[in-house]
C-alpha cells in the first residue's frame, strides 16, 4: 500500500489538530499539550498561497506539513510537521518536505525557513540532510534556512 499525497482541505482539519497534538506530546515527552487555538488553521484553507500537504494511507491523513508564503520577506515557512507515530521512518515527513520545496520553487521563492525545537534530534538530522543549515540558535529552538537558488 502506498501512501497518497495531496492538499488539505477544510475537511481535513480535525485530523490535523490531531496530529498536532500528537507531534508536540511527542516533542515534550508530555499529555499535557494545547492543540491549536480555534480558527488557527482557517489561514491555510483561504483563497491566499499559504497550505498545507497531507499524506493519506487507505484515506486516513496519516501526516501533515503547513505551508506560510511571505512572497515580501522572500521566503516560506514550514511552521508544523507531523507524522503519526506508526508511520515514521517511511519517507513520509521528506516527500513533504520535498512538496513545499518544489511549491516554493514554482512560486519563484527563493529560501524556505523553519524551526526545529532542539529536542526534536531527528528532525533536526531529517532538516539537515535535506540541505537546511542553523541559522540562529533561539534558545529551546533553532531557526533553519534553505536557499533554492542565488
Amino acid at each position: 500500500m502506498g501512501f497518497v499525497y495531496r492538499k488539505a482541505t477544510i475537511s481535513d482539519s480535525e485530523r490535523i489538530a490531531e496530529l498536532f497534538e500528537e507531534m508536540l506530546r511527542t516533542i515534550y515527552h508530555t499529555q499535557n499539550v494545547e492543540g491549536y487555538e480555534n480558527g488557527y488553521l482557517d489561514k491555510f484553507f483561504s483563497a491566499g498561497d499559504n497550505l498545507i500537504y497531507v499524506a493519506e494511507l487507505e484515506k486516513e491523513v496519516v501526516a501533515f506539513l503547513s505551508v506560510e508564503v511571505y512572497r515580501e520577506d522572500g521566503y516560506i515557512y514550514l511552521d508544523d510537521l507531523s507524522v503519526t507515530a506508526e508511520c515514521r521512518n517511511q519517507g513520509i515527513g521528506t516527500k513533504l518536505i520535498s512538496l513545499a520545496e518544489d511549491y516554493a520553487e514554482s512560486t519563484g521563492i527563493p529560501a524556505i525557513v523553519l524551526h526545529v525545537e532542539k529536542a526534536n534530534n531527528r528532525a533536526h538530522e531529517l532538516y539537515r540532510k535535506r540541505g537546511y543549515s542553523d541559522y540562529e540558535d533561539q534558545g529551546k529552538r533553532i531557526m533553519m534556512v534553505k536557499e533554492l537558488r542565488k
